[in-house]
C-alpha cells in the first residue's frame, strides 16, 4: 500500500498530523494497533495547553505567548530550547488554522496550571474543544472513537455527547475522514522501511508493508505499558497501572527507532499521578482531593495532597513505602471517595476486594492495616484543618489546591465509619522517545536527521524534560510538532 505520509497512532498528536497532511493533498495513512481510534487522547480531558491563541483572548484571559514564556522560564533551563521557543510560536498559528475549518470549535478550559510563577494564568490558559453529539457525526466515525476509560474498561459503548479528549478525537478523526484519509485499524506497527537511508514506510506485525513516500510520523504514545522496557529505563509504576488503554503503548517503534541511530531522551521519565487501585488490579488516575489524607505503610502523610497530579506521583515515588499508600477518609460524603476517579469503581467491590477497608474507629483501621502511626496522623491532621493551616505541608495555600474544593481544602476526619483505599502510582504515559528538532524530524545524537523520520506525543522526548507546566502540556506539545512534521514534509514536497 503507498501513500505519500504514514502516521502510526492515533491520539490527538496522530489524527491532527494526519488532518493537516491529507489537507495539504498528502495521500496520508492512519495506521492503529486496537480496533477503537484515540488512544489515551480519548480517555484524557481533551484540555490542551497551547498559549497565546485567540481562544484565550475571546474568554478574555491575561494569557499571552511573553507570558508563557516567563512562565516556562521560571521552570525550565534558560535560554529556552530551540523546541520550546517554536512551541510558543507556533501554538496561536495552529489553533488558528484548525479554527477556520468548521470541524473545530475551541473553548477555554478553567484548570489552574501547576506551578506559582511568573507568567502563570489565574485559572489556567488550557483551551480544549466544544463538545460534539454522535449524531453530529458520521456514522463510521462515531463507531471508531474509544469510549471513555471507564467505560472501555467495562466494555461498554461511547455517549451520545462526547467532550473533552472524545471530542478532540472525533472532531480531528471526522475532518480527516471527510477529506479522503484513510484509517487502518489493526495494524500493530513494529518496524521501518528504509532505502537508501531514508525511511519511506513501515512494516506491522502480520508482515504487511505499507509504505509513506514522502514521510512516516510516529505518534504512537510511550512505553508506559510494557514492564520490561519500564524496567530497563527505571520508570517507576507498573504497565498494569498506567492509563493507556490495554496492550497499547509497548514501546516497539521506539525501539525500532533507536536501532536506527535515532538520539532518546528522559527514557526514566513519566507523566505520574496517583492512581485508586481497582478490584482487578488496575489504577484510576485521580485528582481533586476534597477530604482525608494519603500515608504510606507507616501511616504517615509525605505531601500535600491537594498537589497538582503529577507533582504528587513524584513524591509517591520518592520512597519505596509510598507504593501502595493509602488514603484515608471519612464518610462524611456517604461512603465515596473525596475525590475524582476515573473510574472509582463500587465502593461495596472496593471493599469485597480489599482494596478498601473499613472501620468504625481510625485506631481500628491502623490495626488492620498496620499503619501503626496512623491515628497520631489524623490526630495532627485533624488539629490543622480545625485551625485551618496546614503546618507540615501547606496544603490549600495554592490556588490549584482550592480549585476542586471551593476553598474547604482542610476538613477534620470524624465522621465513622472510616475508609482506606490503597493506592498505586498510575502515569498518562512515558515522557521518554526519540529526540526531535524543531521541525519534528527524528535526529540522531549528532543532530542530524533521520531522513523520512518525524515523531511527536510521547513517541518524542518531552520538550519539557521533568516538568508538566499544565493541563494539557502533552497534547499541546503534541498537537504543535504535529503540525511543524506536516509543514516540513509539505515544504519538501514542494520544493
Amino acid at each position: 500500500m503507498t501513500n505519500d505520509v504514514v502516521v502510526v497512532g492515533s491520539g490527538g498528536g496522530a489524527l491532527i498530523a494526519a488532518y493537516l497532511a491529507q489537507k495539504s493533498g498528502l495521500k496520508t495513512v492512519v495506521l492503529e494497533r486496537t480496533n477503537l481510534v484515540g488512544g489515551t487522547s480519548a480517555y484524557s480531558g481533551g484540555s490542551c495547553w497551547l498559549p497565546g491563541t485567540e481562544v484565550q483572548q475571546r474568554a478574555g484571559l491575561s494569557d499571552s505567548t511573553e507570558g508563557a514564556r516567563s512562565y516556562l522560564e521560571a521552570l525550565l533551563p534558560t535560554p529556552l530550547s530551540t523546541n520550546v521557543e517554536v512551541f510558543l510560536a507556533e501554538s496561536p498559528k495552529l489553533v488558528a488554522e484548525l479554527e477556520a475549518d468548521d470541524a473545530f470549535e475551541w473553548e477555554w478550559s478553567p484548570f489552574p496550571e501547576y506551578f506559582d510563577a511568573p507568567g502563570r494564568v489565574p485559572m489556567g490558559r488550557s483551551i480544549q474543544p466544544s463538545n460534539i453529539r454522535r449524531d453530529e457525526l458520521p456514522a463510521e466515525v462515531g463507531a471508531l472513537v474509544r469510549p471513555p476509560v471507564e467505560r472501555d474498561r467495562a466494555g461498554e459503548g461511547g455517549r451520545n455527547t462526547l467532550s473533552g479528549g472524545q471530542a478532540l478525537i472525533a472532531r480531528t478523526l471526522m475532518a480527516f475522514v471527510r477529506d479522503g484519509g484513510t484509517v487502518l485499524t489493526d495494524h500493530n506497527v513494529i518496524d521501518y522501511v528504509v532505502e537508501n537511508g531514508r525511511v519511506v514506510g513501515v512494516t506491522t506485525e502480520g508482515g504487511e508493508t505499507i509504505r509513506g513516500e514522502r514521510g512516516v510520523i510516529v505518534a504512537a504514545g510511550g512505553f508506559e505499558g510494557n514492564d520490561t522496557l519500564r524496567s530497563a529505563n527505571g520508570v517507576p509504576g507498573a504497565a498494569e497501572w498506567t492509563m493507556a488503554p490495554t496492550g497499547t503503548n509497548t514501546g516497539e517503534i521506539i525501539e525500532a527507532g533507536k536501532a536506527l541511530g535515532a538520539a532518546i531522551d528522559h527514557m526514566d521519565k513519566a507523566w505520574l499521578c496517583p492512581g485508586l487501585e481497582q478490584p482487578e488490579g488496575g489504577g484510576s488516575f485521580t485528582l481533586g482531593f476534597r477530604g482525608g489524607v494519603m500515608v504510606d505503610s507507616d501511616g504517615r502523610r509525605y505531601a500535600n495532597e491537594s498537589l497538582p497530579y503529577d507533582q504528587f506521583g513524584n513524591q509517591m515515588a520518592g520512597a519505596p513505602n509510598r507504593i501502595p499508600s493509602h488514603f484515608v477518609f471519612d464518610s462524611r460524603e456517604g461512603g465515596g471517595l473525596p475525590a475524582i476517579a476515573m473510574p472509582e469503581g463500587d465502593p461495596a467491590e472496593h471493599l469485597k476486594a480489599g482494596t478498601w477497608t473499613q472501620a468504625d474507629t481510625i485506631a481500628e483501621l491502623s490495626e488492620k492495616l498496620g499503619l501503626t502511626d496512623l491515628s497520631e496522623t489524623v490526630e495532627r491532621f485533624n488539629t490543622f484543618a480545625r485551625n485551618g493551616v496546614d503546618e507540615d505541608f501547606g496544603r490549600g495555600k495554592d490556588e490549584y489546591d482550592n480549585f476542586f474544593t471551593g476553598g474547604a481544602t482542610l476538613i477534620p476526619l470524624e465522621t465513622p465509619p472510616y475508609i482506606a483505599a490503597r493506592f498505586v502510582l498510575s502515569d498518562l504515559g512515558t515522557k521518554g522517545g526519540m529526540v526531535i528538532d524543531e521541525h519534528g524530524r527524528v535526529v540522531r545524537p549528532d543532530g542530524d536527521p533521520i531522513p523520512g523520520l518525524y515523531a511527536t506525543s510521547n513517541s518524542a522526548a518531552s520538550i519539557f524534560g521533568p516538568f508538566y507546566p499544565g493541563p494539557g502540556a502533552p497534547l499541546g506539545q503534541a498537537l504543535v510538532f504535529a503540525s511543524r512534521a506536516v509543514q516540513h514534509i509539505t515544504a519538501e514536497e514542494n520544493a
